[in-house]
């Protein structure tokens, strides 16, 4: 999917300058240069983080970078994965020293996740990844080059609004650039966010003072391999195993209850190596090698706003700061870009109406609102007490149970599928509907369905009918910027006049699909596999069905049938489908595996409607009613609003 490049009238114009290129300013940059924007992107550092920095990659960011074709040049460093976390406190026994109480999953088995692990790799080795990509995309990073200032004047230049002074930090050359956008994803200290005197509200008021050190140790600690939260009479310590035998030790040295609280104390290395000695006895450490070795105050904070005009915009650090406990500020700066990213792309495209970028600070400054409240939480889980062995075993369990549970088991519930990324979910507006969406019809969101907008779509297997090769249905059509378009279309024999129905009136003039045509279909290449007909839409059929009982050109009508490479049958057994399920992807949506349905996925995997596949127009009328919320054009004959 690429935007024409020429459209610029000077090379000093430009669609977005991205400032910083750190995790949130490198995704950002990342998909726009893939769907063909020219950006400016310039950072402060001459080089991309040698040492330390964040380090640790969610499952649900670990989905992202497959679907961005990223994944295996991450996991070619050989991070370190963690599968489980060890819990260990002072003995309760005479002898002095620390045991193990207790461990359970990072991910468990009541996730369906794909990669149940978290991935440690350093903050550098993931920067270079992206770059690496960039340069594939001719995108080049600008540096050592800082932001010096900008204004922003939609009136008097309504096509490139924002003007940006830019120097090279040594002050040997200067330059005035215009954008259409600004971002800032400078970190906490930003100037984009001083500079719009946009305030930080610190939800906490205990700020904390850690040491963090990376190496290589010699020590006979049992669980050094995996993530250990170590609580002892000599203080308490983290345990991140990471690549390259290497171990990552957060330390706190410093708390805003303690009586003498300074939030600039400092710590030497040797000071928290000897400290880190008498945290782990009666087991011995020693370090053959110091990788990198910091210490810095934190403390939980989150911006009052992340954008005052929506063309300039904040995100990562700059927008909310907090404890590197549960490893997810690289994965929520990750998650501010690509929300971010595909909404500018759907109103520079022409797709949406520009109200849609309305909705990025309130979709994620409310889960940064949520993280520091879990972050608080969080850190209350595991500096209590100890879980006895039977809460361990009950809140890891699969199945949900009758029994009533405890605060423990619930909180450890809520922590685990909130630091796995599954979850988050984005409250009702026009792109996840609600009872309150204009698009009101008896087919919209059928009750049987598992699906909640503004959640991710739920995994499942299938296997593809052109090949036959068992594919991940979420991960089927990569992150082009597109809505994907999930048709369920149940038992062939009971659907076929309601596929017919569905072509005809998505054909139709004024219809969601038709109305975003490509100019250029009729000189698109018969291999397009995800966008042959629309850059808004690709279209995946999924039929309760057997795989050689598919027939696509007697099953689907024309239109349906020229995303040959997106129809699948719905024939893998999954052990998380309900009891006696045949089609177990229908099943696990909740959708008839006779008559199916139709869901409709943003371009970030979440889900935005789900709509009942019916005979007639009532399909098409309510898809056109629920885009007709946001997008460009009149649909269906409903004004488009957001």
């Amino acid at each position: 999917m690429v935007v024409p490049a020429d459209r610029h009238p000077s090379p000093s114009h430009y669609d977005i300058v991205i400032v910083g290129a750190g995790p949130v300013g490198l995704m950002l940059s990342t998909c726009l240069a893939r769907w063909g924007y020219k950006i400016k992107h310039i950072d402060n550092r001459a080089e991309p983080t040698p040492t330390g920095r964040a380090d640790g990659i969610q499952p649900r960011s670990l989905d992202l970078l497959r679907n961005m074709g990223l994944k295996s040049a991450v996991m070619a460093h050989r991070p370190a994965r963690v599968y489980e976390v060890a819990f260990w406190d002072p003995c309760a026994k005479a002898r002095k020293g620390i045991v193990r109480t207790g461990t359970w999953a990072s991910c468990p088995s009541f996730i369906d996740a794909r990669y149940p692990f978290t991935t440690l790799l350093h903050q550098g080795l993931i920067e270079r990844v992206f770059i690496g990509d960039l340069d594939r995309n001719g995108v080049k990073i600008q540096r050592p080059w800082t932001i010096k200032g900008f204004t922003s004047d939609e009136k008097g230049n309504p096509e490139y609004p924002v003007t940006v002074d830019l120097e090279h930090v040594d002050g040997t050359a200067k330059e005035t650039i215009k954008a259409k956008y600004l971002f800032g994803g400078e970190g906490a200290r930003s100037f984009i966010r001083d500079k719009l005197n946009i305030g930080i509200k610190h939800k906490d008021p205990i700020a904390y003072v850690w040491g963090v050190m990376d190496g290589v140790v010699r020590t006979d600690f049992p669980d050094i391999k995996m993530k250990c939260t170590i609580h002892s009479e000599h203080g308490s310590i983290m345990v991140i195993p990471r690549e390259n035998n290497m171990v990552r030790l957060y330390i706190q040295i410093a708390s805003s209850t303690d009586p003498d609280f300074n939030p600039r104390k400092t710590a030497t290395a040797e000071e928290v190596q000897a400290s880190a000695k008498r945290i782990l006895q009666p087991y011995s450490i020693e370090w053959e090698r110091l990788e990198w070795y910091s210490v810095y105050p934190i403390g939980q904070g989150i911006s009052d706003k992340y954008t005052l005009d929506h063309r300039v915009f904040l995100g990562g650090d700059a927008c909310h700061t907090h404890s590197p406990k549960a490893g997810q500020g690289m994965n929520t700066a990750f998650l501010d870009a690509l929300n971010l990213a595909w909404k500018l792309h759907a109103v520079e495209a022409g797709f949406a109406n520009r109200k849609i970028l309305e909705t990025y600070e309130p979709e994620r400054k409310d889960v940064a609102e949520t993280l520091l409240a879990f972050d608080n939480k969080y850190a209350k889980l595991f500096s209590q007490r100890p879980p006895a062995a039977n809460e361990v075993a009950a809140a890891s369990a699969q199945a949900n149970t009758d029994h009533e549970e405890n605060e423990f088991i619930k909180t450890f519930k809520e922590s685990c599928e909130f630091t796995s990324g599954y979850g988050v979910a984005y409250k009702a507006n026009a792109l996840n509907w609600s009872p309150s969406h204009p698009a009101q019809s008896h087919v919209v969101h059928p009750p049987s369905t598992k699906l909640v907008p503004g959640r991710l779509l739920i995994n499942a297997d299938v296997t593809r009918v052109v090949d036959a090769n068992v594919v991940h249905l979420e991960q089927e059509v990569p992150l082009n910027g597109s809505f994907r378009i999930f048709l369920f279309a149940g038992k062939p024999a009971a659907t076929a006049q309601a596929l017919r129905d569905l072509a005809t009136n998505m054909a139709r003039k004024n219809s969601f699909y038709a109305a975003y045509a490509r100019p250029d279909a009729d000189r698109v290449s018969h291999h397009e596999r995800h966008n042959p007909h629309s850059l808004f839409f690709t279209v995946c059929t999924v039929f309760a069905a057997r795989r050689p009982d598919i027939e696509i050109s007697r099953d689907l009508p024309p239109l349906l049938a020229r995303y040959r490479d997106h129809v699948y049958a719905d024939d893998r057994w999954d052990r998380r489908a309900p009891p006696g399920a045949g089609a177990c992807a229908h099943a696990k949506m909740g959708l008839d595996e006779e008559r199916g349905g139709v869901v409709v996925v943003r371009p970030d995997g979440y889900v935005g409607v789900v709509v009942a596949l019916r005979e007639g127009s009532a399909t098409v009328d309510a898809l056109n009613e629920y885009f007709g919320a946001f997008c460009s054009k009149k649909l269906g004959g409903t004004q488009a609003q957001l």
